[in-house]
């Protein structure tokens, strides 16, 4: 089973969505876009812009942490651009 630390992209809402799951990316992309609750329930057009495959969940959620620790908004679009490293750890 693969795991994916990803990100989408809501032009609507001009914000990004950091996470990681075992899933197919299309399927989680398809809840993300559904009718619920929870911040991507705010918008139904959130976009895969970026994802990394990992081994294992863990490696794949440590770096959705190591990324959203950032807090820095220039430096996830320089890692989504290809100008940053893909993992330190």
């Amino acid at each position: 089973m693969a795991y994916h630390f990803y990100i989408l992209s809501s032009r609507t809402l001009q914000k990004y969505y950091l996470g990681h799951t075992g899933e197919v990316l299309e399927e989680r992309l398809r809840k993300h876009n559904s009718n619920h609750k929870g911040f991507t329930g705010r918008s139904n057009d959130w976009e895969v812009i970026y994802f990394k495959p990992f081994g294992t969940k863990s490696l794949a959620y440590r770096r959705e942490l190591e990324v959203k620790s950032w807090k820095s908004k220039a430096r996830v679009e320089a890692l989504i651009k290809g100008h940053l490293p893909d993992f330190k750890l």
